[in-house]
């Protein structure tokens, strides 16, 4: 049973095990349905595995473990072959997955081609892995639906399964995460509309939880409730035809880009992304890649469409012009609100707040820094940029005193020699108690 990668399988591999890069994050390799957990400060990405460029049709031999510690170098850490589940030797429809933690244990749920869903069981976030039940944990004749690509959600500590294709099902899962405590209901949901058009859904679905709102999406598409079990309204879309940067809006699937786009929500550092498939890179809706973007939820709470691009997450451009505060990778004490003007802005308060951006790049040579700020009545304020941490040392500081109330304004401070690549922190200090928002920067 594979649990950690051996020799041997690294040595047959034609590509690094190791990997550092934007969108899609491990290219050309087949990683696509991702699911992303993060256990002990580290970001897993539980996923399914295209074989091979040259696929004519799903074949997909093994699941895959990936882990990374900022979203930006990945490192391939398990396979799990189906020859050491109850499936067997020789299967070729090894689909989605999800996993999930309950007291000292790690659970990984696969998908039986899209019929049956099995479990195994281990130590770590990579196993090693061990099948405890020798049969499937949702058998195909368990509900109308076929069950398949399960999504697992804990909420007030109770686990949750959904799964299905057109009607989605949900049960509580029992304590020991590989039976259920009571029999699937349906989940009813008030005037769908999918890929394929109104009053229908598709297969892949996901639950996240936010603010004690429950999103239950299916690819691009989404709904809301505020009880688990629903029922739901249905929303909208996350990706729209804005969403796009050049060269990531084709080739796409056969009923239009927002078809195909199995992945989950996850939040990090107080940020949401939502991983995802996408075929602009490889061509092959046979052969999929893994991206990943920023999330960035409405006032309202509804979810802005997302932005499909190379640069993907983690990681910043500083040639590529202004970078927006609301893209953060790690905060503290900060709101992401509306920004009036359109978009989202960072709002930070009373105490000691920051805002941090790793693997700032394309930083050699630029002698200044301009942001753009306003406050909700004219107030003076302070924001230091520290490298390295919200603790590192100081490299530059902006007085800030606005005259109008809620109009943005731009201030701009020289910078010190810098390395190419910098971790760079905002520290953000209201100097008159009121709050202060920072819409984005620019290096230059």
């Amino acid at each position: 049973m594979y649990s950690r990668l051996s020799p041997i399988f690294l040595a047959a591999c034609t590509f690094s095990h190791s990997v550092f890069a934007g969108n899609p994050i491990v290219p050309d390799v087949g990683l696509n349905d991702p699911h992303v957990h993060i256990f002990d400060g580290k970001a897993y990405v539980y996923a399914t595995h295209d074989k091979s460029m040259e696929n004519e049709s799903f074949i997909m031999e093994d699941w895959w473990i990936w882990s990374s510690t900022d979203l930006v170098n990945w490192e391939l850490e398990s396979v799990l072959d189906p020859a050491d589940t109850y499936i067997g030797a020789g299967f070729q429809s090894a689909w989605a997955t999800d996993a999930a933690y309950r007291n000292g244990k790690y659970y990984w749920y696969f998908s039986e081609l899209n019929e049956q869903t099995g479990v195994v069981v281990g130590d770590s976030p990579v196993g090693p892995w061990k099948d405890p039940l020798g049969k499937p944990f949702l058998a195909e004749d368990l509900t109308p639906t076929h069950e398949y690509d399960i999504s697992v959600i804990e909420y007030q500590g109770i686990h949750y399964a959904i799964f299905g294709v057109w009607d989605y099902y949900i049960a509580r899962m029992g304590d020991d995460m590989i039976s259920l405590a009571e029999t699937p209901r349906k989940i009813i949901i008030n005037d769908p509309v999918g890929p394929y058009g109104e009053d229908s859904t598709d297969d892949k679905p996901s639950v996240h939880e936010r603010n004690g709102v429950f999103y239950l999406s299916w690819g691009a598409f989404y709904a809301t409730s505020e009880n688990i079990y629903g029922p739901y309204d249905y929303k909208g879309v996350i990706v729209n035809e804005g969403s796009f940067a050049p060269g990531y809006d084709a080739p796409t699937w056969p009923h239009g880009f927002q078809q195909g786009r199995h992945g989950n929500f996850f939040e990090w550092h107080k940020q949401w992304y939502f991983a995802y498939c996408d075929i602009s890179q490889t061509g092959n809706r046979y052969f999929r890649d893994t991206f990943i973007s920023y999330v960035h939820y409405k006032d309202n709470g509804e979810i802005a469409p997302i932005r499909v691009d190379g640069i993907g997450v983690g990681e910043y451009d500083a040639s590529q012009g202004k970078i927006e505060a609301e893209d953060y990778f790690t905060a503290d004490n900060t709101l992401k609100l509306e920004n009036p003007k359109g978009g989202f802005m960072v709002s930070a308060g009373n105490g000691a707040n920051y805002i941090g951006f790793h693997n700032v790049k394309g930083l050699k040579g630029k002698k200044h820094l301009t942001i753009r700020v306003s406050t909700p009545i004219p107030s003076d304020s302070e924001i230091e940029i520290r490298k390295g941490s919200a603790t590192g040392p100081s490299i530059a500081k902006f007085a800030i005193k606005t005259d109008l109330p809620d109009v943005f304004s731009d201030f701009t401070t020289e910078l010190p020699e810098l390395e190419d690549k910098e971790n760079l922190y905002f520290s953000i200090n209201p100097l008159e108690g009121q709050s202060v928002n920072l819409d984005y920067f620019l290096i230059h």
